[in-house]
Protein backbone atom coordinates (compact mmCIF):
# COMPACT_ATOMS: atom_id res chain seq x y z
CA UNK A 1 0.00 0.00 0.00
CA UNK A 2 2.86 2.70 0.70
CA UNK A 3 3.92 1.68 -3.25
CA UNK A 4 0.60 2.57 -4.50
CA UNK A 5 0.66 5.97 -1.87
CA UNK A 6 3.74 6.35 -3.17
CA UNK A 7 2.53 6.91 -7.56
CA UNK A 8 -0.63 8.47 -6.36
CA UNK A 9 1.28 11.34 -4.27
CA UNK A 10 4.52 12.67 -5.77
CA UNK A 11 6.87 13.66 -3.18
CA UNK A 12 7.88 17.72 -2.95
CA UNK A 13 11.23 16.85 -4.55
CA UNK A 14 10.01 14.94 -7.42
CA UNK A 15 7.45 18.03 -8.01
CA UNK A 16 10.19 20.47 -8.26
CA UNK A 17 12.05 18.46 -10.79
CA UNK A 18 9.27 18.10 -12.96
CA UNK A 19 8.14 22.34 -12.31
CA UNK A 20 12.31 22.48 -13.36
CA UNK A 21 11.85 20.87 -16.75
CA UNK A 22 11.39 23.43 -19.72
CA UNK A 23 10.83 21.37 -22.30
CA UNK A 24 7.91 18.37 -22.99
CA UNK A 25 8.76 14.87 -23.08
CA UNK A 26 8.43 13.34 -26.45
CA UNK A 27 5.19 11.61 -27.06
CA UNK A 28 6.66 8.07 -27.23
CA UNK A 29 8.60 8.40 -23.66
CA UNK A 30 5.66 9.69 -22.34
CA UNK A 31 3.60 6.64 -22.98
CA UNK A 32 6.03 4.79 -21.96
CA UNK A 33 6.34 6.09 -18.59
CA UNK A 34 2.65 5.56 -18.32
CA UNK A 35 3.03 2.15 -19.31
CA UNK A 36 5.47 1.39 -17.44
CA UNK A 37 3.48 3.06 -14.08
CA UNK A 38 0.45 0.59 -15.27
CA UNK A 39 2.14 -2.66 -15.41
CA UNK A 40 3.85 -1.75 -11.49
CA UNK A 41 0.35 -0.58 -10.29
CA UNK A 42 -1.22 -4.03 -12.16
CA UNK A 43 1.29 -5.84 -10.22
CA UNK A 44 1.63 -4.07 -7.02
CA UNK A 45 -2.54 -5.06 -6.89
CA UNK A 46 -2.28 -8.47 -7.88
CA UNK A 47 0.29 -9.53 -5.44
CA UNK A 48 -1.81 -7.22 -2.71
CA UNK A 49 -4.94 -9.28 -3.76
CA UNK A 50 -3.52 -12.38 -3.22
CA UNK A 51 -2.58 -11.42 0.85
CA UNK A 52 -5.77 -9.97 1.99
CA UNK A 53 -6.14 -10.96 5.44
CA UNK A 54 -9.53 -8.56 6.36
CA UNK A 55 -12.10 -6.17 4.74
CA UNK A 56 -10.19 -3.25 6.04
CA UNK A 57 -7.50 -4.58 3.43
CA UNK A 58 -9.46 -5.53 0.72
CA UNK A 59 -11.66 -2.19 0.07
CA UNK A 60 -8.01 0.03 0.40
CA UNK A 61 -7.26 -2.24 -2.39
CA UNK A 62 -10.32 -2.13 -3.94
CA UNK A 63 -10.23 1.80 -3.89
CA UNK A 64 -6.91 1.84 -6.07
CA UNK A 65 -8.61 -0.65 -8.24
CA UNK A 66 -11.65 2.13 -8.73
CA UNK A 67 -8.86 4.99 -8.85
CA UNK A 68 -6.67 2.97 -11.77
CA UNK A 69 -9.77 1.27 -13.26
CA UNK A 70 -9.18 2.54 -16.64
CA UNK A 71 -5.73 2.44 -17.29
CA UNK A 72 -5.20 -1.02 -16.19
CA UNK A 73 -5.65 -4.40 -18.91
CA UNK A 74 -9.07 -5.85 -18.66
CA UNK A 75 -7.36 -9.25 -17.92
CA UNK A 76 -5.73 -7.83 -15.28
CA UNK A 77 -8.80 -5.93 -13.93
CA UNK A 78 -10.99 -8.49 -13.77
CA UNK A 79 -8.54 -10.77 -12.17
CA UNK A 80 -7.94 -8.37 -9.25
CA UNK A 81 -11.82 -8.34 -8.93
CA UNK A 82 -11.84 -12.21 -8.96
CA UNK A 83 -9.22 -12.50 -5.98
CA UNK A 84 -11.38 -9.73 -4.16
CA UNK A 85 -15.00 -11.45 -4.85
CA UNK A 86 -13.19 -14.87 -3.85
CA UNK A 87 -12.43 -13.33 -0.35
CA UNK A 88 -15.37 -11.50 0.31
CA UNK A 89 -17.98 -14.10 -0.63
CA UNK A 90 -15.84 -17.30 1.03
CA UNK A 91 -13.52 -16.25 3.48
CA UNK A 92 -14.79 -16.75 6.70
CA UNK A 93 -13.51 -12.95 8.15
CA UNK A 94 -15.16 -12.01 4.55
CA UNK A 95 -18.26 -9.66 3.87
CA UNK A 96 -21.18 -11.23 1.76
CA UNK A 97 -23.15 -8.04 1.23
CA UNK A 98 -19.68 -6.32 0.20
CA UNK A 99 -19.14 -9.32 -2.21
CA UNK A 100 -22.58 -9.15 -3.92
CA UNK A 101 -21.91 -5.43 -4.50
CA UNK A 102 -18.60 -5.97 -5.99
CA UNK A 103 -20.69 -8.42 -7.99
CA UNK A 104 -23.17 -5.53 -9.12
CA UNK A 105 -21.17 -3.19 -9.97
CA UNK A 106 -18.34 -4.83 -11.84
CA UNK A 107 -19.08 -8.69 -12.80
CA UNK A 108 -22.70 -8.80 -13.48
CA UNK A 109 -22.54 -7.97 -16.83
CA UNK A 110 -19.43 -10.19 -17.73
CA UNK A 111 -20.87 -13.28 -19.64
CA UNK A 112 -17.58 -14.84 -20.46
CA UNK A 113 -17.55 -17.27 -17.97
CA UNK A 114 -19.42 -18.94 -14.74
CA UNK A 115 -16.29 -18.58 -12.43
CA UNK A 116 -18.03 -15.00 -11.00
CA UNK A 117 -21.39 -16.29 -10.61
CA UNK A 118 -20.31 -19.62 -9.27
CA UNK A 119 -18.13 -17.39 -6.60
CA UNK A 120 -21.08 -15.76 -5.34
CA UNK A 121 -23.41 -18.82 -5.47
CA UNK A 122 -20.91 -20.96 -3.45
CA UNK A 123 -20.69 -17.33 -0.88
CA UNK A 124 -24.84 -17.50 -0.83
CA UNK A 125 -24.98 -21.72 -0.27
CA UNK A 126 -22.69 -21.27 3.09
CA UNK A 127 -24.72 -18.67 4.55
CA UNK A 128 -28.02 -17.72 6.27
CA UNK A 129 -29.87 -17.09 2.83
CA UNK A 130 -28.85 -20.43 0.43
CA UNK A 131 -32.11 -19.62 -1.46
CA UNK A 132 -29.99 -16.63 -2.83
CA UNK A 133 -28.22 -18.94 -4.70
CA UNK A 134 -30.91 -20.32 -6.88
CA UNK A 135 -31.63 -16.75 -7.87
CA UNK A 136 -28.37 -15.76 -8.49
CA UNK A 137 -28.57 -18.87 -11.20
CA UNK A 138 -31.42 -18.05 -12.43
CA UNK A 139 -30.18 -14.36 -13.24
CA UNK A 140 -26.68 -16.34 -14.79
CA UNK A 141 -29.25 -18.77 -17.03
CA UNK A 142 -30.93 -14.84 -18.14
CA UNK A 143 -27.76 -13.82 -19.33
CA UNK A 144 -27.39 -17.04 -21.30
CA UNK A 145 -24.36 -17.68 -19.58
CA UNK A 146 -23.81 -21.41 -19.40
CA UNK A 147 -23.47 -23.26 -16.14
CA UNK A 148 -20.60 -25.88 -15.18
CA UNK A 149 -19.94 -28.63 -12.86
CA UNK A 150 -19.29 -26.24 -10.20
CA UNK A 151 -22.18 -24.34 -10.50
CA UNK A 152 -24.32 -27.24 -9.81
CA UNK A 153 -22.49 -28.55 -6.75
CA UNK A 154 -22.91 -24.68 -5.00
CA UNK A 155 -26.16 -24.79 -6.31
CA UNK A 156 -27.53 -28.51 -4.93
CA UNK A 157 -25.33 -27.48 -1.51
CA UNK A 158 -27.81 -24.71 -1.36
CA UNK A 159 -30.92 -26.43 -2.10
CA UNK A 160 -29.78 -28.90 0.65
CA UNK A 161 -29.53 -26.36 2.98
CA UNK A 162 -32.94 -24.89 2.06
CA UNK A 163 -35.90 -25.98 4.93
CA UNK A 164 -38.55 -25.49 2.42
CA UNK A 165 -36.85 -26.90 -0.53
CA UNK A 166 -39.40 -29.45 -2.11
CA UNK A 167 -38.23 -32.79 -4.13
CA UNK A 168 -39.42 -31.29 -6.94
CA UNK A 169 -37.00 -28.68 -6.85
CA UNK A 170 -34.46 -31.36 -6.63
CA UNK A 171 -35.70 -32.95 -9.16
CA UNK A 172 -35.73 -29.85 -11.12
CA UNK A 173 -32.17 -28.98 -10.87
CA UNK A 174 -31.41 -32.37 -11.36
CA UNK A 175 -32.49 -32.43 -14.92
CA UNK A 176 -30.86 -28.97 -15.66
CA UNK A 177 -27.50 -30.78 -14.63
CA UNK A 178 -28.30 -33.69 -16.75
CA UNK A 179 -29.48 -31.33 -19.22
CA UNK A 180 -25.86 -29.24 -19.37
CA UNK A 181 -23.97 -32.28 -19.54
CA UNK A 182 -22.40 -32.11 -15.86
CA UNK A 183 -23.60 -35.63 -14.83
CA UNK A 184 -20.99 -37.65 -16.96
CA UNK A 185 -18.08 -39.44 -16.07
CA UNK A 186 -15.54 -36.38 -16.06
CA UNK A 187 -13.66 -36.56 -12.73
CA UNK A 188 -15.05 -32.75 -12.11
CA UNK A 189 -18.57 -34.52 -12.20
CA UNK A 190 -18.18 -36.53 -9.49
CA UNK A 191 -18.63 -33.51 -7.14
CA UNK A 192 -22.24 -33.04 -8.78
CA UNK A 193 -23.32 -36.71 -8.35
CA UNK A 194 -22.40 -36.51 -4.72
CA UNK A 195 -23.99 -32.77 -4.37
CA UNK A 196 -26.86 -34.46 -5.44
CA UNK A 197 -26.84 -37.68 -3.36
CA UNK A 198 -26.49 -35.54 -0.45
CA UNK A 199 -29.24 -33.48 -1.48
CA UNK A 200 -32.28 -36.12 -1.58
CA UNK A 201 -30.54 -37.54 1.85
CA UNK A 202 -31.41 -34.37 3.16
CA UNK A 203 -34.87 -34.75 1.85
CA UNK A 204 -34.68 -38.62 3.24
CA UNK A 205 -35.15 -39.68 -0.53
CA UNK A 206 -33.19 -43.00 -0.40
CA UNK A 207 -34.96 -44.18 -3.64
CA UNK A 208 -33.75 -40.91 -5.34
CA UNK A 209 -30.30 -40.75 -3.61
CA UNK A 210 -29.58 -44.93 -4.72
CA UNK A 211 -30.72 -43.94 -8.16
CA UNK A 212 -28.25 -41.63 -8.66
CA UNK A 213 -25.36 -43.33 -6.56
CA UNK A 214 -25.81 -46.28 -9.31
CA UNK A 215 -25.28 -44.18 -12.42
CA UNK A 216 -22.24 -42.73 -10.96
CA UNK A 217 -19.21 -44.23 -13.04
CA UNK A 218 -16.63 -44.05 -9.26
CA UNK A 219 -18.17 -43.88 -5.95
CA UNK A 220 -16.02 -42.05 -3.56
CA UNK A 221 -16.33 -42.68 0.38
CA UNK A 222 -18.18 -39.73 0.12
CA UNK A 223 -20.74 -40.90 -1.95
CA UNK A 224 -21.21 -44.19 0.20
CA UNK A 225 -21.34 -42.10 3.28
CA UNK A 226 -24.32 -39.58 1.28
CA UNK A 227 -26.15 -42.99 0.63
CA UNK A 228 -25.66 -43.82 4.15
CA UNK A 229 -26.86 -40.70 5.62
CA UNK A 230 -29.87 -41.02 3.13
CA UNK A 231 -31.19 -43.90 5.05
CA UNK A 232 -30.38 -42.83 8.40
CA UNK A 233 -32.71 -39.61 7.27
CA UNK A 234 -35.08 -41.64 6.46
CA UNK A 235 -35.08 -43.25 9.68
CA UNK A 236 -33.67 -46.87 8.83
CA UNK A 237 -30.69 -47.47 10.55
CA UNK A 238 -30.83 -51.43 9.04
CA UNK A 239 -30.69 -49.82 5.42
CA UNK A 240 -28.04 -47.76 6.53
CA UNK A 241 -26.27 -50.98 8.33
CA UNK A 242 -25.83 -53.00 5.15
CA UNK A 243 -24.35 -50.04 3.09
CA UNK A 244 -22.10 -49.29 5.39
CA UNK A 245 -21.38 -53.00 5.56
CA UNK A 246 -20.70 -52.83 1.82
CA UNK A 247 -18.62 -50.12 2.06
CA UNK A 248 -15.22 -50.23 0.61
CA UNK A 249 -13.49 -48.31 2.43
CA UNK A 250 -14.96 -46.14 5.82
CA UNK A 251 -13.44 -42.58 7.21
CA UNK A 252 -14.09 -41.72 10.01
CA UNK A 253 -17.49 -39.52 8.80
CA UNK A 254 -18.71 -43.07 8.12
CA UNK A 255 -18.54 -44.35 11.35
CA UNK A 256 -19.66 -41.54 13.01
CA UNK A 257 -22.29 -41.07 11.16
CA UNK A 258 -23.29 -44.67 12.00
CA UNK A 259 -22.92 -44.38 15.44
CA UNK A 260 -25.00 -41.01 16.07
CA UNK A 261 -27.47 -42.74 13.60
CA UNK A 262 -27.69 -45.73 16.42
CA UNK A 263 -28.52 -43.52 19.14
CA UNK A 264 -31.25 -41.56 17.43
CA UNK A 265 -32.87 -44.29 16.70
CA UNK A 266 -32.70 -45.24 19.93
CA UNK A 267 -30.52 -48.43 19.76
CA UNK A 268 -27.32 -47.05 21.85
CA UNK A 269 -26.18 -50.59 22.73
CA UNK A 270 -25.50 -50.71 18.84
CA UNK A 271 -23.93 -47.46 18.86
CA UNK A 272 -21.83 -48.38 21.63
CA UNK A 273 -20.84 -52.05 20.27
CA UNK A 274 -19.75 -49.93 16.74
CA UNK A 275 -17.49 -47.61 18.69
CA UNK A 276 -15.72 -50.39 19.99
CA UNK A 277 -14.78 -52.19 16.67
CA UNK A 278 -13.94 -48.83 15.16
CA UNK A 279 -10.68 -49.18 13.53
CA UNK A 280 -10.03 -45.49 12.82
CA UNK A 281 -9.47 -42.64 15.27
CA UNK A 282 -12.44 -41.17 16.56
CA UNK A 283 -13.32 -37.07 16.06
CA UNK A 284 -14.99 -34.89 18.58
CA UNK A 285 -18.75 -35.33 16.63
CA UNK A 286 -17.76 -39.44 17.16
CA UNK A 287 -17.30 -39.00 20.80
CA UNK A 288 -20.47 -36.49 21.30
CA UNK A 289 -22.45 -39.54 19.65
CA UNK A 290 -20.92 -42.23 22.03
CA UNK A 291 -21.60 -39.72 25.30
CA UNK A 292 -25.04 -39.72 24.16
CA UNK A 293 -25.65 -43.08 23.22
CA UNK A 294 -24.48 -43.90 27.46
CA UNK A 295 -27.31 -41.26 28.50
CA UNK A 296 -29.96 -42.93 26.87
CA UNK A 297 -28.90 -46.19 28.67
CA UNK A 298 -28.68 -44.30 32.16
CA UNK A 299 -25.23 -46.93 32.32
CA UNK A 300 -22.91 -44.92 34.69
CA UNK A 301 -20.06 -47.17 34.36
CA UNK A 302 -19.96 -47.41 30.27
CA UNK A 303 -20.10 -43.15 31.05
CA UNK A 304 -17.46 -43.10 33.41
CA UNK A 305 -15.38 -45.42 30.62
CA UNK A 306 -15.78 -42.88 28.24
CA UNK A 307 -14.95 -40.40 30.10
CA UNK A 308 -11.66 -41.32 30.75
CA UNK A 309 -11.28 -42.59 27.30
CA UNK A 310 -11.85 -38.82 26.24
CA UNK A 311 -9.60 -37.73 28.80
CA UNK A 312 -6.71 -40.33 27.66
CA UNK A 313 -7.06 -39.07 24.22
CA UNK A 314 -6.27 -35.25 24.68
CA UNK A 315 -10.27 -34.27 23.79
CA UNK A 316 -11.03 -33.34 27.15
CA UNK A 317 -10.57 -29.77 27.00
CA UNK A 318 -13.19 -29.77 24.06
CA UNK A 319 -16.43 -27.43 25.82
CA UNK A 320 -18.59 -29.55 22.88
CA UNK A 321 -17.94 -32.83 24.64
CA UNK A 322 -17.45 -31.60 28.31
CA UNK A 323 -20.90 -30.29 27.89
CA UNK A 324 -22.24 -33.42 26.06
CA UNK A 325 -20.30 -35.56 29.48
CA UNK A 326 -22.44 -32.98 31.87
CA UNK A 327 -25.51 -34.01 30.82
CA UNK A 328 -25.10 -37.83 30.47
CA UNK A 329 -23.71 -37.77 34.35
CA UNK A 330 -26.68 -36.03 35.05
CA UNK A 331 -29.26 -38.30 33.25
CA UNK A 332 -27.34 -41.25 35.03
CA UNK A 333 -28.19 -40.01 38.37
CA UNK A 334 -24.69 -38.49 38.96
CA UNK A 335 -25.58 -35.36 39.92
CA UNK A 336 -22.56 -34.11 41.57
CA UNK A 337 -20.20 -35.39 38.94
CA UNK A 338 -22.02 -33.54 36.56
CA UNK A 339 -21.15 -30.30 38.45
CA UNK A 340 -17.69 -31.20 38.64
CA UNK A 341 -17.34 -31.17 35.25
CA UNK A 342 -19.09 -28.13 34.80
CA UNK A 343 -17.05 -25.81 37.54
CA UNK A 344 -13.86 -27.61 35.95
CA UNK A 345 -14.51 -25.92 32.08
CA UNK A 346 -12.51 -22.76 32.41
CA UNK A 347 -14.64 -21.80 29.13
CA UNK A 348 -17.86 -21.77 29.65
CA UNK A 349 -20.66 -21.93 26.46
CA UNK A 350 -24.42 -21.07 26.82
CA UNK A 351 -25.09 -24.95 26.49
CA UNK A 352 -23.25 -25.75 29.38
CA UNK A 353 -24.70 -23.48 31.74
CA UNK A 354 -28.16 -24.47 30.51
CA UNK A 355 -26.89 -28.33 30.56
CA UNK A 356 -26.28 -27.92 34.87
CA UNK A 357 -29.39 -25.63 35.08
CA UNK A 358 -31.40 -28.19 33.34
CA UNK A 359 -29.80 -31.32 35.30
CA UNK A 360 -30.77 -29.62 38.77
CA UNK A 361 -34.36 -28.78 37.14
CA UNK A 362 -34.48 -32.55 35.73
CA UNK A 363 -33.61 -33.69 39.68
CA UNK A 364 -36.00 -31.45 41.41
CA UNK A 365 -33.05 -29.43 42.73
CA UNK A 366 -34.67 -25.55 42.32
CA UNK A 367 -32.66 -24.08 44.24
CA UNK A 368 -29.61 -25.38 42.62
CA UNK A 369 -31.16 -23.93 39.45
CA UNK A 370 -32.09 -20.72 40.52
CA UNK A 371 -28.52 -20.06 41.99
CA UNK A 372 -26.94 -21.23 39.21
CA UNK A 373 -29.50 -19.14 36.87
CA UNK A 374 -28.53 -16.24 39.50
CA UNK A 375 -24.76 -16.75 38.90
CA UNK A 376 -25.60 -16.65 35.23
CA UNK A 377 -27.70 -13.47 35.06
CA UNK A 378 -24.87 -11.55 37.23
CA UNK A 379 -21.49 -12.76 36.43
CA UNK A 380 -22.13 -15.02 33.69
CA UNK A 381 -18.77 -14.99 32.05
CA UNK A 382 -20.14 -13.04 29.12
CA UNK A 383 -23.03 -15.97 28.19
CA UNK A 384 -26.58 -14.01 28.77
CA UNK A 385 -29.59 -16.39 29.08
CA UNK A 386 -31.87 -17.75 25.86
CA UNK A 387 -35.18 -18.66 25.75
CA UNK A 388 -34.11 -22.31 27.10
CA UNK A 389 -31.97 -21.50 30.08
CA UNK A 390 -35.28 -19.31 31.43
CA UNK A 391 -38.06 -22.26 30.73
CA UNK A 392 -35.69 -24.60 32.92
CA UNK A 393 -36.19 -22.00 35.96
CA UNK A 394 -39.60 -21.73 35.21
CA UNK A 395 -40.13 -25.82 35.64
CA UNK A 396 -37.93 -25.60 38.10
CA UNK A 397 -40.41 -23.36 40.26
CA UNK A 398 -43.37 -24.65 39.07
CA UNK A 399 -42.30 -28.16 40.78
CA UNK A 400 -41.89 -27.23 43.74
CA UNK A 401 -44.25 -24.50 44.44
CA UNK A 402 -42.22 -21.54 43.95
CA UNK A 403 -44.57 -19.17 43.12
CA UNK A 404 -42.63 -15.81 43.96
CA UNK A 405 -39.72 -16.80 42.64
CA UNK A 406 -41.23 -18.02 39.09
CA UNK A 407 -43.35 -14.35 38.49
CA UNK A 408 -40.24 -12.64 39.15
CA UNK A 409 -38.26 -14.53 36.18
CA UNK A 410 -41.19 -14.37 34.17
CA UNK A 411 -41.98 -10.43 34.39
CA UNK A 412 -38.13 -9.95 34.11
CA UNK A 413 -38.61 -12.17 31.04
CA UNK A 414 -41.46 -9.67 29.69
CA UNK A 415 -39.79 -6.85 30.48
CA UNK A 416 -36.88 -7.73 28.14
CA UNK A 417 -34.33 -7.86 31.16
CA UNK A 418 -32.25 -10.91 29.66
CA UNK A 419 -30.77 -9.85 26.68
CA UNK A 420 -33.79 -9.42 24.72
CA UNK A 421 -35.34 -12.66 25.01
CA UNK A 422 -38.61 -12.73 24.32
CA UNK A 423 -41.33 -14.92 26.59
CA UNK A 424 -42.48 -17.69 23.84
CA UNK A 425 -45.41 -19.68 23.70
CA UNK A 426 -43.62 -22.18 25.98
CA UNK A 427 -43.10 -19.73 28.64
CA UNK A 428 -46.73 -18.93 28.85
CA UNK A 429 -47.28 -22.57 29.56
CA UNK A 430 -44.84 -23.18 31.77
CA UNK A 431 -45.98 -20.41 34.18
CA UNK A 432 -49.95 -21.36 33.69
CA UNK A 433 -48.32 -24.92 35.35
CA UNK A 434 -46.76 -22.84 37.68
CA UNK A 435 -50.06 -20.93 38.89
CA UNK A 436 -52.29 -24.10 38.56
CA UNK A 437 -50.32 -26.10 40.60
CA UNK A 438 -50.52 -23.83 43.31
CA UNK A 439 -54.22 -23.50 43.20
CA UNK A 440 -54.34 -19.50 41.54
CA UNK A 441 -56.60 -20.80 38.21
CA UNK A 442 -58.47 -17.30 37.76
CA UNK A 443 -54.77 -15.87 37.82
CA UNK A 444 -53.62 -18.79 35.07
CA UNK A 445 -56.82 -18.00 33.03
CA UNK A 446 -56.24 -14.00 32.97
CA UNK A 447 -52.45 -14.88 31.63
CA UNK A 448 -53.83 -16.55 28.95
CA UNK A 449 -56.27 -14.26 28.36
CA UNK A 450 -53.86 -11.60 27.95
CA UNK A 451 -51.35 -13.31 26.22
CA UNK A 452 -50.11 -11.25 23.06
CA UNK A 453 -49.22 -14.19 21.02
CA UNK A 454 -51.73 -16.92 19.92
CA UNK A 455 -52.05 -19.58 22.67
CA UNK A 456 -51.86 -23.13 22.08
CA UNK A 457 -53.19 -26.71 23.34
CA UNK A 458 -50.51 -27.35 25.49
CA UNK A 459 -51.14 -23.81 27.18
CA UNK A 460 -54.62 -24.92 27.62
CA UNK A 461 -53.81 -28.71 28.82
CA UNK A 462 -51.44 -27.42 31.50
CA UNK A 463 -55.02 -25.03 32.99
CA UNK A 464 -57.09 -28.39 32.53
CA UNK A 465 -54.46 -30.25 34.50
CA UNK A 466 -54.61 -28.04 37.13
CA UNK A 467 -57.91 -28.07 36.74
CA UNK A 468 -58.19 -31.67 37.52
CA UNK A 469 -55.48 -31.39 40.49
CA UNK A 470 -57.99 -28.73 42.32
CA UNK A 471 -61.23 -29.84 41.60
CA UNK A 472 -62.39 -26.75 39.59
CA UNK A 473 -65.54 -28.26 37.66
CA UNK A 474 -65.90 -24.79 35.45
CA UNK A 475 -62.89 -23.82 34.95
CA UNK A 476 -62.39 -27.37 33.31
CA UNK A 477 -64.75 -26.82 31.12
CA UNK A 478 -63.93 -23.34 29.71
CA UNK A 479 -60.55 -25.30 29.09
CA UNK A 480 -62.25 -28.04 27.15
CA UNK A 481 -64.00 -26.07 25.26
CA UNK A 482 -61.06 -24.61 23.79
CA UNK A 483 -59.09 -27.50 23.68
CA UNK A 484 -61.77 -29.00 21.60
CA UNK A 485 -61.35 -26.30 18.86
CA UNK A 486 -57.18 -26.52 18.81
CA UNK A 487 -57.56 -30.27 18.99
CA UNK A 488 -61.05 -31.67 18.23
CA UNK A 489 -59.88 -35.15 17.72
CA UNK A 490 -57.84 -35.67 20.89
CA UNK A 491 -59.48 -37.76 23.62
CA UNK A 492 -56.99 -37.09 26.30
CA UNK A 493 -58.65 -34.01 27.55
CA UNK A 494 -62.37 -35.58 27.46
CA UNK A 495 -60.92 -37.91 29.68
CA UNK A 496 -59.66 -35.48 31.76
CA UNK A 497 -62.51 -33.57 32.12
CA UNK A 498 -64.50 -36.93 32.71
CA UNK A 499 -62.13 -37.56 35.96
CA UNK A 500 -63.23 -33.96 36.71
CA UNK A 501 -67.05 -34.48 36.76
CA UNK A 502 -66.52 -38.08 38.63
CA UNK A 503 -64.29 -36.59 41.28
CA UNK A 504 -67.12 -33.56 41.66
CA UNK A 505 -69.74 -36.52 41.98
CA UNK A 506 -71.21 -35.85 38.81
CA UNK A 507 -71.17 -39.27 36.85
CA UNK A 508 -73.89 -38.32 34.34
CA UNK A 509 -71.85 -35.36 33.11
CA UNK A 510 -68.44 -38.03 33.27
CA UNK A 511 -70.47 -40.29 31.06
CA UNK A 512 -72.04 -37.66 28.96
CA UNK A 513 -68.45 -36.46 27.83
CA UNK A 514 -67.00 -39.76 27.29
CA UNK A 515 -70.09 -40.55 24.42
CA UNK A 516 -69.54 -37.31 23.31
CA UNK A 517 -65.68 -38.66 23.27
CA UNK A 518 -66.64 -41.53 21.09
CA UNK A 519 -69.41 -39.95 18.88
CA UNK A 520 -66.82 -37.34 17.76
CA UNK A 521 -64.01 -39.93 16.89
CA UNK A 522 -61.67 -38.54 19.34
CA UNK A 523 -59.04 -41.05 20.60
CA UNK A 524 -56.19 -40.47 23.63
CA UNK A 525 -52.94 -40.02 22.29
CA UNK A 526 -51.21 -43.83 23.51
CA UNK A 527 -48.47 -43.26 25.81
CA UNK A 528 -44.85 -44.29 25.17
CA UNK A 529 -41.59 -44.66 27.16
CA UNK A 530 -38.84 -42.27 25.97
CA UNK A 531 -36.60 -45.05 27.52
CA UNK A 532 -33.83 -46.69 25.10
CA UNK A 533 -34.12 -50.59 25.02
CA UNK A 534 -32.75 -52.12 27.93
Amino acid sequence: MRLLLAWSRPTVQASRKCSERRRPLPPSQTMSAGGDQNAAISTALLFLADTITCMPHLKRIHARLIRHFHHLPTATTHLILAKLLLFAAVSPSGNLHYASLLFSNHLRHLTAGAFFYNTLIRGYANSRSPSLSLSLFIFMRRLSVPPDPFSFTFLLKARARCRSSSSAAADEIHGQAIKFGCLGSHPAHVHVHNALVHLYASRAAPAASRQVFDEMPAPDVVSWSGLLTTHLRARDPDAARRVFDSMPRRDVVSWTAMISGYTQARRPRDALELFRAMPVAPDEVTMIGVISACAALGDLEAGERVHFYIEERGFGWMVSLRNALVDMFSKCGCLHKARQLFDETTTKSLISWNSMISAYTAHGDADSASALFNQMVECGEGVRPDGVTVLSVLSACAHKGRVEEGRRVFEALRRGDYAGVEAGVEHYGCMVDLLGRAGLLKEAYRLIETMPIPSNDMVWGALLGACRIHGDVEMGERAVEKLMELKPNEGGYYILLSSIYAAAGRPADAAEIRHTMKEKGARKTPGCSSWAEA
